[in-house]
């Protein structure tokens, strides 16, 4: 027969070694102080040192399970409950599923807890939830402290750094490297027409799917993304928000257009009037096409909306010469744009002073309540940070004015020879110019309904 012993389980987190009453020796001098008193003379060991209680992968928790399974332990004894786990889960699994299974008993110094006895189980399964709610709430508060950094304009921290950039600890923002120089000239070439395949190639990077993480990440035009929502950083910019919106537009409308359909001006752009279906272009005799609904397509009917829809069937040339004329009769607001472009970035300049003299502030009333609480100034520091969060909103909307400012200079200056260009250019060339300029073209029988792009700064000639 192997005789049994009591079982000592120690556990400290790299923090809690620092803490007063949970060093390894202070649990050890009391556990052991407990086994003197109640005459066990037979225990042994079981220390996982700089160990979180949130799993059970511990060493000494596995040996410990080991022995228990092999029938050398009898008794197992801990300070604190959540010393044995932090999670609910694991607690009543080695409860339930270890100790008892094999008449093994727990006690737990701290919460004069004893299995051996019905009381000491229902005190068990109390305080294990309390355990498991306690490590909820410190994961919810790391995540509240996370969100006000990112608010505040700081990177996360931890986790893959962006391309381009290193992570300055103690500033707690990204600073650009050498290979800032190789993000920038991503964006270039993609904005010159090269795949991202031959991009990677091209600047030499291992895979076709790092020239697309550059091109999407929006941290390299200064913002953070964090829980779906997006955040002005402090770290410096590797390229404007105006070059990050080309490419992502660029991006759209190289996707918009399917191969099989390469041929077809407005492919993608044209809508069904009577039931908000696509449409799509049709062969209509040898040469010719027609546009004609989804909806009376039955070989589709995934994209059927209205299977009753009697949209009259319009010829594709005629649509096309349609929405073409009308562009050439359009322009652009030209004594606007390069106003809006210049007072936004004015505007932007007074909100970042602004949001600065305030963050300097906050930071010393915080000094300010430190010296003794005070219920006026968090009050005052909860408003504070209700302007800044304005301020944040504010400063987002004018980059945005400024960004559609000056895509509005560009398409203008394209309008204002469109007419005499037109037949020079590709059809690839024509689609861009259409993409640029309009959102969508609704068709009701006869009737052909434009909607442009920046329609607020659109006039008829």
């Amino acid at each position: 027969m192997k005789k049994l012993k009591a079982a000592i389980y120690i556990r400290v987190s790299t923090d809690a070694q620092r803490e007063e009453g949970y060093s390894i020796d202070a649990q050890k001098e009391m556990l052991t102080a407990y086994c003197v008193s109640k005459g066990i003379k037979d225990y042994d060991y079981y220390i996982d040192g700089g160990f979180t209680g949130s799993n059970i992968e511990r060493p000494e928790l596995k040996r410990l399970i080991d022995d228990i399974k092999n029938r050398l332990v009898n008794c197992v004894l801990v300070y604190k409950l959540d010393r044995l786990s932090r999670s609910q889960k694991d607690t009543l699994y080695l409860i339930e599923d270890v100790f008892n299974p094999h008449g093994v008993d727990f006690i737990s110094l701290n919460e004069s807890m004893d299995t051996s006895t019905p009381l000491g189980r229902l005190m068990l399964g109390i305080l294990s939830a309390f355990a498991q709610l306690e490590r909820e709430n410190i994961r919810e508060r790391t995540r509240m402290g996370m969100k006000e950094r990112v608010k505040a304009g700081l990177w996360m921290g931890g986790g893959r750094i962006p391309f381009g950039y290193d992570y300055d600890k103690e500033q707690g923002i990204l600073v650009p490297n050498e290979d800032a120089q190789t993000v920038r000239k991503v964006y270039d070439l993609y904005l010159e027409g090269y795949s991202c395949a031959k991009i990677a190639q091209m600047v030499g990077l291992k895979y076709e799917k790092l020239a697309l993480q550059i091109l999407t990440r929006k941290s390299n035009a200064g913002f953070i993304s964090y829980n779906g929502e997006e955040y002005i950083g402090k770290h410096e910019p590797i390229i404007s928000l105006e070059t990050y919106q080309k490419a992502m537009d660029f991006m759209l409308s190289r996707s918009v257009t399917r191969p099989s359909d390469s041929n077809y001006l407005l492919t993608g752009l044209i809508s069904c009037g009577k039931c908000g279906a696509k449409l799509r272009y049709q062969k209509w005799g040898k040469y010719d096409c027609k546009l004609v609904c989804y909806s009376q397509d039955k070989n589709k009917p995934h994209l059927i909306k209205d299977p009753n829809c009697d949209n009259a069937r319009q010829w594709a040339a005629d649509v096309e010469s349609a929405v073409i004329q009308d562009l050439f009769n359009f322009s652009l607001k030209r004594n606007d744009v390069s106003g809006n472009k210049k007072s936004a970035a004015s505007i932007i300049d007074i909100l970042n002073k602004q949001y600065d003299e305030i963050s300097k502030k906050i930071k010393r009333l915080y000094v300010i309540y430190s010296e003794g609480s005070d219920d006026i100034l968090l009050e005052t520091i909860d408003g504070l940070r209700k302007q800044l969060s304005n301020i944040q909103i504010q400063i987002k909307r004018e980059q945005e004015r400024g960004v559609i400012s000056g895509k509005i200079e560009e398409v203008n200056k394209t309008l204002i020879t469109l007419k005499e260009s037109w037949e020079y250019m590709t059809g690839q060339e024509q689609k861009n110019i259409i993409r640029n300029c309009i959102s969508k073209i609704v068709i009701t029988d006869k009737q052909v309904e434009i909607f442009y792009k920046f329609a607020e700064f659109i006039k008829k000639d």
